[in-house]
């Protein structure tokens, strides 16, 4: 016989739980704490079992029956109610935990041995910015391509373009990776291609082969800092970043094969790159070694010589020497590169000395060794090269 809501409403505990019986299955289990459960009676493969269904007065009785009749249609589908209640439970519980800032610091920490300290810094700086005041709290699984739109676009609208093209290129390898991983199912960041303005391109100021005659003459004469001009002058000749140079130590250096050895712990891709030294360069660290030898870095800071020198150091030279905003550090390595294409050297060797990463590991790790010979070649006619230039 049906149960009536009064029923239900009047139940008083008794000194044993007991129960009272609903239709096709449902009781309600009064405690003897006065507590009342919503219980379901079932059957799978002759077996007894009981799905829990809620607590009254939370869940009034026509609510029981409308979950009871959800349980049923389950068990007609060949299913088990409480296998499909526990599984619910767990994915609400995954989703809930796995929040974006969670995947997200997740895949940052899984990233870090390919990473240089300071690329993972800058990752995580923009993520924390730009990202997780909007949606690192929302469950990755919930997040769509709307909502990280709008989250992007307020990037746009403050006119910071190449942030947001990085920006998304974070959120997008974080959705992959939730993807990977079974906490998500769509990635919102790989929808949004031609919604977002894209950024010009721009690359770092750098020197045409018409403007180094007169820049070197000028480097030539400059009376400030001897360190910091030798440093500008490595930069030009070597074609590393002004980081991989400032923070270069001695003990890198084998003066004996002219070959310079930057760990793979400095470098932005964490892969160890070796740099032939020309004796051009050869000459200026010599010359070096008599200023800072002593010390553990070649470029050690005025205020603290276990740091490496300021990242501003290479452009105020720069701009003493009048070429603010017309050089940049990072810029001689665009000078570099198109010195060596006009003049037929191997891509694959200039991509080589300028630690652009081969997408294919394996053959990167190939090239690493069998073109040490021909950058060697390459890099001291580019030496000469500048000295040519610098005496015409």
């Amino acid at each position: 016989m049906a149960l009536t809501a009064r029923q239900v409403e009047t139940a008083r505990p008794r000194e044993k739980e007991y129960k009272l019986a609903d239709e096709r299955g449902l009781f309600l289990l009064v405690k003897p704490n006065g507590s009342r459960y919503w219980r379901m009676k079932y059957r799978v493969a002759g077996k007894e079992k009981k799905l829990s269904i809620g607590v009254y007065p939370d869940i009034s009785l026509a609510e029981a029956r409308l979950k009871r009749d959800d349980a049923r249609k389950v068990l007609a589908e060949g299913g088990d109610p409480s296998e499909k209640k526990q599984l619910e439970k767990l994915t609400k519980k995954l989703t809930v935990e796995n929040t974006f800032k969670a995947l997200a610091m997740e895949w940052h920490h899984h990233k870090l041995a390919s990473w240089s300290a300071s690329y993972a810094e800058s990752v995580l700086e923009a993520l924390e910015k730009d990202i997780f005041p909007h949606v690192g709290k929302r469950p990755v699984a919930e997040i769509l391509p709307l909502e990280m739109l709008e989250v992007l676009r307020m990037i746009e609208r403050r006119g910071a373009l190449e942030k947001m093209r990085k920006v998304r290129q974070y959120c997008n390898q974080i959705f992959r990776y939730a993807i990977a991983t079974g906490r998500a199912t769509i990635n919102p960041a790989a929808e949004l291609t031609g919604t977002l303005t894209p950024p010009k391109t721009e690359h770092f100021p750098h020197l045409s082969v018409s403007e180094l005659p007169e820049f070197l003459d000028k480097l030539a004469a400059y009376h400030g800092s001897p360190i910091t001009r030798m440093a500008t002058s490595l930069l030009l000749l070597t074609g590393v970043r002004t980081i991989e140079l400032r923070a270069a130590e001695w003990s890198e250096f084998d003066f004996d094969n002219a070959l310079w050895s930057i760990p793979e712990a400095r470098m932005k891709m964490r892969r160890k790159h070796l740099v032939p030294l020309s004796d051009q360069v050869v000459a200026i660290l010599r010359e070096l070694q008599s200023l800072t030898g002593q010390y553990r870095l070649v470029f050690p800071g005025r205020c603290d010589i276990n740091k490496p020198m300021s990242e501003a150091s290479i452009n105020m030279v720069l701009k003493r020497i009048g070429y603010d905003k017309r050089a940049t550090g990072h810029g001689f390595r665009h000078t570099l590169s198109t010195i060596l294409h006009e003049n037929s050297f191997n891509t694959a060797w200039i991509e080589m000395q300028l630690a652009h990463v081969d997408k294919n590991s394996i053959r990167g790790t190939y090239n690493h060794a069998l073109y040490l010979d021909d950058r060697r070649v390459m890099m001291q006619w580019y030496a000469d090269f500048i000295d040519t230039v610098h005496k015409t």
